[in-house]
């Protein structure tokens, strides 16, 4: 995808949206007005035009998107990094059935952009590892993720 700017995700990319997903997501702060970065991995694409992104209802970012909705999500996938831009709403204040409160954010995509630069491509992918109890760390996933499927209006 170098140097193409698509309206939507590409198949490959919706694809990885499926499932947790280490990304940053930047927004504009809602105080200095300059850039403001949060690493997340509660992501989800409903199709390819939208992305909703699980945070903690208190975040700056749910005030950021309140005052500025242009947001840019970065991801590392496929050899590459990709930078995908669009317009962010809250589309609930607090999730049912998690029991964190937790704020959804529905992300519009305006494009996707392959901004690696020339001649090069990523050998390693960013990795995590949760730092608490496994086992509560996958169940509290798989309740983000089941719930946020549920949004999909």
């Amino acid at each position: 995808m170098a140097n193409q700017v698509e309206l939507q995700l590409i198949q490959p990319l919706f694809d990885i949206f499926q499932r947790e997903r280490f990304v940053t997501l930047s927004t504009v702060d809602y105080e200095s007005g300059g850039p403001n970065v949060n690493a997340i991995s509660w992501v989800f694409a409903p199709d390819k035009k939208r992305i909703y992104v699980a945070v903690d209802n208190r975040s700056r970012i749910v005030k950021n998107i309140l005052k500025n909705p242009s947001v840019v999500l970065n991801v590392t996938a496929f050899e590459s990094n990709y930078s995908i831009s669009g317009r962010a709403s809250i589309k609930a204040e607090k999730m049912e059935d998690v029991p964190l409160k937790l704020a959804l954010i529905e992300i519009f995509i305006n494009e996707v952009r392959d901004v690696m630069f020339y001649g090069s491509k990523i050998s390693v992918e960013p990795q995590y590892e949760k730092t608490y109890d496994v086992t509560a760390a996958e169940k509290l996933d798989k309740q983000v993720l089941d719930a946020m499927k549920r949004y999909n209006v």
